[in-house]
């Protein structure tokens, strides 16, 4: 590791293999935890490269629990870090996707660098994770919908899980989250944090058979926040659009804020997810759902997918893929 950080230090990267060894090392408990520290901090002051990116991915699925299923599963998840604090609008609008039809194979994780990940507010309504596949199955056959709680499918993290949560800022385990999903989804909304990792992402996912969209609002945020312009990358290209251009209303931070704890963040979570959230709430899961769902059939048009969204949540049925999953 020594060698390692000094190449780092002296502002060279990484090839895609030493970074592909360096991350099973790391997980595997071969460096001590001041060495492993030191290792992502480097990343929280200068950039990854692609090919860092590329083999810190291989390794977390190489090490990763897997958990394949017949059907065509999409991922709907942003990478956190952007310091926002928003609601969980990735986390609901996977309740809408999979109550339009298209089944979800959620992977998520407690928030660390925000008061309320996935996991925490599933966790709250006493949903239990397993790593069971069987289990998952039956999960995606009752609501279309599974959760895949990531510390269960990436046990080599265990040695990082202590240093991320005491660092409580984002770091590049954070870039790394929704390129790991164990169901190996075919379908992904992935948002994030920065633009050039929007580039990078897209770039990443050119080269998969994935039907993928990579999205990141221009003034932040990990998701479409309404607040301004968003970029996405796709399939056949990128766009840049404003609320108005896809017929939503332009929102405010205090419009789509989360709680300051995670019972708050659960209670404006039922709200929505029970017709009581207000317009903006509303409006910013609708769109990111929406886009989820273009993701996953981009022929169709995204004007079409938002319709779908939109009905998934107003009917009540978002609620039902809801408490199929945790009351099962």
């Amino acid at each position: 590791m020594k060698q390692i950080l000094n190449e780092l230090i002296d502002h060279r990267s990484l090839t895609k293999e030493t970074a592909r060894q360096v991350l099973v090392d790391l997980a595997t408990g071969k460096f001590n935890p001041s060495q492993t520290t030191a290792f992502m901090t480097v990343y929280m002051m200068r950039s990854v490269t692609i090919d860092e990116l590329q083999g810190f991915r291989d390794a977390m699925l190489e090490l990763c629990i897997p958990a394949r299923f017949d059907a065509p599963v999409m991922d709907v998840c942003g990478t956190g870090g952007d310091g926002k604090n928003t609601f969980n609008i990735s986390t609901l609008s996977s309740f809408v996707v999979a109550a339009a039809g298209q089944p979800v194979a959620k992977h998520g994780n407690y928030g660390v660098s925000s008061a309320c990940g996935s996991s925490n507010v599933l966790e709250f309504f006493g949903y239990k994770f397993t790593n069971d596949v069987d289990e998952l199955r039956r999960s995606l056959d009752r609501a279309n919908i599974c959760f895949m709680h990531a510390p269960l499918f990436h046990p080599a993290m265990k040695n990082v899980a202590p240093i991320r949560k005491e660092l409580g800022v984002k770091t590049f385990f954070n870039m790394l989250g929704p390129m790991v999903n164990p169901a190996f989804p075919t379908r992904q909304l992935v948002g994030v944090f920065s633009l050039e990792l929007a580039r990078q992402y897209g770039y990443l996912y050119q080269n998969t058979d994935k039907d993928f969209v990579i999205l990141h609002s221009l003034d932040g945020y990990d998701e479409i926040s309404l607040t301004g312009a968003f970029k996405y990358f796709f399939n056949r290209g990128e766009q840049l659009l404003e609320p108005a251009d896809i017929g939503m209303p332009q929102l405010k931070y205090q419009d789509i804020k989360g709680g300051e704890t995670v019972e708050e963040s659960a209670s404006i979570f039922m709200h929505i997810l029970e017709g009581k959230g207000t317009t903006a709430q509303n409006a910013a899961v609708i769109t990111n759902a929406g886009m989820a769902l273009y993701a996953g059939h981009q022929s169709g048009g995204l004007q079409s997918a938002l319709v779908k969204a939109k009905e998934a949540l107003e009917s009540g049925k978002a609620l039902e893929c809801f408490k199929k999953l945790v009351n099962s």
